[in-house]
């Protein structure tokens, strides 16, 4: 019930406009950082973690800050599942698309880390254009409905599962579909490899490097930025990496994570530091979230 009480709160929120949604959810972020206790530490922790030179003050405003920002993405998803093409088209503009269509020709991963605009930037995609992506589905059926409906209302996408691995990806991209490729959370031992992110060892997937190898594909990255008030969101393409794959997958692995922080750095409050991104250590180390 509480979930589908949040789906009908959210619907009716969608009819505002963003100049009057980005505040409320802004407000929405504050009360979870005092309200989410677990959430909260997880997020200091990682701050912690990966900007060690900061104050304790500094982190703190940071943490605010991402929670404000993710509050405000969760209450304009709304506008991903129920606006009109037009509106969700004039929300998120786009820069560099120049860098994806010089490379249409040949098989393309849409690296798309996680930032809190994440979802903003695959919609705008399939307002206009069809690609390929993975679809874990959500317990509760409601929420599930809705969500598949978000991303296959307008131009829709090949979607499947995470169990039915990786080779119904590599031949829809081999038949000419991008890849919107989110590789950058801790999944586990499994198909993972520690590499350094901001200096600490994470356990990072190793998918990007062999999905590349596999299909023959390039990789153009894809970030959204969450703008500052009612401006909505910018979708931006990065230059297609050169000589990617390249020496090995740990190279691979780590080129990845570099990007990333360099990514990071220019917007740190929209990283997705709710997510125990360093919850698997290398043998023998303990937890760093004090929860094993």
């Amino acid at each position: 019930m509480l979930i589908r009480a949040a789906l009908l709160a959210v619907w009716l929120l969608h009819f505002l406009p963003l100049a009057v949604l980005a505040p409320l959810g802004r407000a929405l972020g504050l009360l979870l950082y005092i309200a989410a206790g677990e959430r909260r530490k997880v997020v200091l922790t990682n701050l912690k973690l990966c900007f060690p030179d900061q104050t304790d003050s500094e982190r703190g405003r940071l943490a605010r800050g991402h929670f404000q920002a993710l509050g405000r993405s969760l209450v304009e998803h709304g506008l991903l599942w129920w606006s009109t093409k037009a509106r969700l088209q004039g929300l998120v503009r786009i820069e560099g698309l120049e860098h994806w269509q010089s490379v249409a020709g040949r098989p393309v991963i849409w690296l798309a880390p996680h930032f809190v605009g994440l979802d903003m930037g695959g919609t705008r995609i399939i307002t206009e254009w069809r690609g390929v992506s993975v679809y874990s589905h959500q317990k509760d059926p409601v929420f599930d409905r809705v969500l598949l409906h978000g991303r296959t209302r307008f131009v829709a996408p090949e979607l499947y599962s995470r169990q039915a691995g990786i080779r119904p990806v590599v031949r829809a991209m081999r038949k000419g579909l991008p890849f919107y490729y989110l590789p950058d959370m801790d999944l586990g031992d499994r198909d993972s490899i520690f590499v350094p992110f901001f200096g600490v060892s994470a356990a990072t997937i190793t998918g990007l490097s062999r999905i590349a190898q596999l299909a023959g594909a390039v990789v153009v990255p894809a970030v959204t930025r969450q703008l500052p008030g009612g401006a909505g969101y910018l979708l931006r393409f990065y230059p297609a990496w050169p000589d990617f794959p390249g020496a090995s997958v740990e190279q691979d692995t780590r080129r990845m994570n570099a990007f990333i922080e360099e990514r990071v750095r220019e917007m740190p409050e929209q990283y997705y530091w709710v997510h125990k991104r360093f919850k698997t250590r290398p043998p023998g180390e303990p937890s760093v979230y004090g929860d094993q």
